[in-house]
C-alpha cells in the first residue's frame, strides 16, 4: 500500500511538472506573440499603421448624392434660465454629407445648472433620415454661473430620404432637470 502512495505521488509530481512547463511555455508565446504578428504584418504589407513614408489620402465618401441639396434649418427654443440658439440659422447639404452645426447656450443665473436638450424634426417623416454623430443632446449638460458653451452637432441625411423633402427644420428644446429637493423627514401622527 505503501509502494502504491509512494508511485502515485511520483507520477502526480511528474504530472505537476509537466503542466508548469506548458504554463510557461504558453505564457512565452503570448508573450511574443505581439512582435511576431507586427514582423509578419510588415513582412506582408498587411496592417502597417506606423510607417512615416505613408501619405494618408482622404476617403471619398461614394454615399454623397451631389445631384440633390437639402436645406436645413436651425431652431431653438428655451425653458428655463439660458439664452440658446444656433450659430447659423440654415445649411445646405447633400444626402450623405458629414456636416456640423453650433449651438450656444449662456447660463443666466448665479448658480449651477443641469439642463438637457430634446429634438424634434419638421417634417416628421425626416426624423428617422436625420443622423446624429455626436450631440449635445446625447447627454446632460452642466453650466456654471454665467457660463456660455458652444456645443457641436455632427449629423448627416441618410440618402433615402424621400426625394420630395427639400428642407428639414432641426429644433431643440433646452431645459432645466429640476434637482429632487431632499424632504424633509415626516413625523407619525401619534394618537392621543
Amino acid at each position: 500500500m505503501e509502494n502504491q502512495t509512494e508511485s502515485t505521488g511520483k507520477l502526480n509530481g511528474r504530472m505537476l511538472g509537466k503542466l508548469a512547463v506548458i504554463a510557461v511555455m504558453m505564457f512565452g508565446f503570448g508573450y511574443l506573440l505581439v512582435p511576431i504578428y507586427k514582423q509578419i504584418c510588415e513582412l506582408t504589407g498587411v496592417n502597417i499603421l506606423t510607417s512615416q513614408e505613408m501619405k494618408v489620402k482622404p476617403i471619398d465618401n461614394s454615399q454623397i448624392d451631389k445631384s440633390r441639396t437639402i436645406t436645413v434649418e436651425f431652431d431653438a427654443n428655451t425653458t428655463g434660465p439660458f439664452r440658446f440658439r444656433p450659430t447659423v440659422n440654415s445649411m445646405k447639404v447633400h444626402p450623405g454629407e458629414m456636416s456640423q452645426v453650433l449651438y450656444e447656450v449662456v447660463n443666466t443665473q448665479t448658480r449651477s445648472v443641469e439642463a438637457q436638450a430634446i429634438p424634434s424634426y419638421a417634417p416628421q417623416q425626416a426624423a428617422a433620415h436625420f443622423k446624429k454623430v455626436e450631440c449635445f443632446c446625447f447627454q446632460q449638460q452642466t453650466l456654471e454661473p454665467s457660463q456660455a458653451k458652444q456645443m457641436p452637432v455632427v449629423f448627416y441625411l441618410d440618402p433615402a430620404l424621400p426625394k420630395d423633402v427639400k428642407t428639414i427644420t432641426l429644433s431643440y428644446t433646452f431645459f432645466e432637470i429640476a434637482k429632487p429637493e431632499k424632504q424633509a423627514a415626516v413625523k407619525p401622527a401619534t394618537a392621543g
